[in-house]
């Protein structure tokens, strides 16, 4: 019977080991800690394993590849029954999860799908739907006609699936146009996108952020380049940040919002139930809604 033991807790590491009848446990690697999304996750799910009475540790892969490879193989080694992975990057994270499935445990993907291997269930938002309506607010905002750019994260592949979504759904509008598209993966580095693309397009009147942070920092040049009377922002999660910065921004017109406590407990549930010997849906979307603040 695999069992998997308490250890100090540290930045990376969040320990839960309830105590209760249950031998087994949940081995979790998110992508980062310092995104509100993710750290609604981890707190669902430590909150469903306390319920469920089930061990869970989470460590925190710091969109470090590398950090992310070497914690699972420090589940594989405490022989926890299931992983639950967010990878940093879909493909990049394939060696991880094929070594853990190798050693018969469970693989479950959050939010992140893994790309070239087959895992036991995903649990996350229908992102290429997200992105569809993240593309009807566009055309509803720009009056069906307008230049768009896009702030990308190419390597995942969650915001791959959100940005095809957002580009089938611009086909819906044949006078809308998009004519820059770049990778701005932290809030900085979405700063210097999108003051980038607005130089070299100072015509944009629409930006699609692939999550809350990029939309926010794109909004914020927007102001910067005193375009806020011609450039609507959207962005993709929903986090306080982001619907607050909706409420009381112009730029800012609406968010694809997900549900990442849903996420975290649907994580934990099925986790328990692989554990039990159960079956569970290869599946598992979360259908995303839209804030507008009207």
């Amino acid at each position: 019977m695999k069992k998997l033991t308490s250890t100090v807790l540290t930045s990376a590491a969040i320990i839960l080991a309830t105590g209760a009848a249950w031998a087994e446990g949940i081995g979790a690697s998110l992508l980062t800690q310092q995104h509100p999304f993710y750290i609604e996750i981890a707190k669902a799910m430590e909150a469903e394993a306390q319920a469920q009475g089930v061990p869970l540790e989470i460590a925190i892969a710091n969109q470090d590849l590398s950090k992310q490879l070497a914690d699972v193989e420090d589940f594989i080694v405490k022989g926890v029954d299931v992983l639950v992975i967010s990878p940093v990057d879909s493909q990049g994270a394939l060696p991880a999860i094929m070594k853990a499935q190798q050693a018969g445990i469970k693989v479950i993907t959050v939010d992140v799908p893994a790309q070239g291997v087959e895992v036991t269930s995903y649990i996350g938002t229908d992102n290429y739907a997200g992105g569809v309506k993240a593309a009807e607010l566009m055309g509803a905002e720009l009056g069906g006609a307008g230049k768009v750019a896009i702030i990308d994260y190419p390597t995942v592949q969650s915001v791959v699936a959100r940005i095809d979504g957002f580009k089938k759904g611009l086909e819906a509008f044949p006078e809308m146009e998009i004519v820059a598209q770049q990778t701005g993966i932290t809030r900085a580095e979405a700063l210097a996108a999108a003051q980038n693309m607005l130089q070299a397009n100072p015509d944009v009147t629409g930006i699609f952020g692939f999550g809350d942070d990029a939309a926010l920092a794109a909004a914020v040049a927007v102001k910067a380049a005193g375009l806020q009377e011609q450039v609507k922002v959207i962005g993709f999660d929903g986090m306080e940040e982001a619907r607050n910065a909706v409420d009381s921004d112009p730029v800012m017109v609406g968010v694809i919002q997900q549900f990442p406590d849903q996420m975290g407990k649907m994580a934990v549930d099925t986790a328990v139930k692989l554990i039990a010997g159960e079956e569970v849906p290869v599946d598992q979307p979360i259908v995303p809604g839209v804030y507008t603040g009207k």
